[in-house]
């Protein structure tokens, strides 16, 4: 029996891929290659296509005997999402429909989400739990909140599913061979790094007056393969009998923007250019998971710490940047 995964040859995806093959599990990947790339999967079976396109789907699953899908694919780029937002909508939620439709005609029940910490927008505390209200303030944080839904919905006919509403994913993997690409991402590690290795302007630090021990944001990041760990135990959950659910996946410990600038110094030996700019409107102050439900329930923990994840990056960035 086969895992399909679909987004396989994204950052994250890739990932798990990786993992899944690494324990012995036959993988197939379906991609439509406008985010991912296919050389980071190797030599895994991969199929490119869209996950709206029934045919592809009901033919992976024929000929893979695919038994339980990891879904990645999706858009992803909250400032896009609010200036696309039927494009947002037409991906991430009708082909999440369009997906569930065509793996149940073909007998399988079991998929793993991969959602996001964006589905409470700015929680009223911290750390934040699965009861937490469900704020979303984008687009694209809508359309995760909306799939969870749906995918809870559909457990009435049979299909059991994990939600993993995760913080912020970082760094790369162990040999440097796969990793974020920065040309793709705002998110801080790879600015970091893009700001160390000169490829673009000092680093903005925006707003250092925040209630914080040193006054900038603070979130929660968690090493990818930490994440990638995550995904498969929730599908060990699933094909375990366990329910549908939605939860956490989070270290528990806020960092702020300046302790990620201060290991980046360390790791590299060299100082991060950076400047420090007004607040930007929409930012939480600090944003962290209680990691409780996920390690009770799918018996998941980091492995990885700041210091590991901030290396990685290092190693990847530095050996990959042209």
């Amino acid at each position: 029996m086969t895992v399909l995964v679909t987004g396989g040859a994204g950052y994250i995806g890739s990932h798990t891929v990786r993992a899944l093959v690494a324990q012995g599990r036959d993988v197939v990947v379906l991609d439509s290659l406008e985010l991912g790339h296919k050389s980071r999967v190797g030599s895994v079976p991969f199929v490119e296509g869209n996950i709206t396109d029934a045919k592809i789907i009901d033919k992976v699953c024929r000929k893979f005997e695919v038994s339980e899908v990891i879904h990645f694919a999706a858009y992803k780029a909250v400032g896009e999402s609010m200036e696309q937002p039927l494009r947002y909508y037409n991906n991430n939620v009708a082909g999440t429909i369009a997906l569930v439709r065509a793996l149940m005609a073909n007998g399988v029940e079991k998929i793993v989400f991969s959602s996001s910490a964006a589905v409470y927008g700015n929680p009223d505390h911290v750390p934040v739990t699965e009861d937490a209200p469900l704020r979303p303030e984008s687009v694209y944080a809508e359309t995760k909140a909306i799939v969870e839904k749906f995918l809870s919905s559909c457990e009435s006919i049979g299909l059991r599913s994990v939600s993993l509403r995760y913080f912020n994913a970082a760094g790369a993997s162990a040999d440097a061979s796969i990793g974020e690409d920065w040309s793709m991402s705002q998110n801080l590690v790879p600015l970091v790094m893009k700001a160390l290795l000169g490829f673009s302007g000092p680093l903005n630090v925006f707003g250092n007056d925040y209630p914080t021990p040193d006054g900038t944001c603070t979130r929660d990041y968690i090493h990818v393969e930490d994440l990638a760990a995550a995904h498969i135990k929730a599908l060990d959950y699933l094909n375990g009998g366990g329910k549908t659910l939605a939860c956490n996946v989070g270290t528990g410990i806020a960092t702020s923007v300046l302790e990620v600038i201060s290991i980046a110094e360390q790791v590299s030996g060299q100082k991060v250019p950076h400047i420090i700019s007004s607040r930007r409107a929409g930012d939480p102050v600090s944003v962290f998971a209680d990691p409780t439900l996920v390690r009770a329930l799918l018996g998941w923990k980091a492995n990885h710490d700041l210091r590991d994840i901030i290396g990685s990056a290092w190693k990847w960035h530095s050996s990959s940047a042209k």
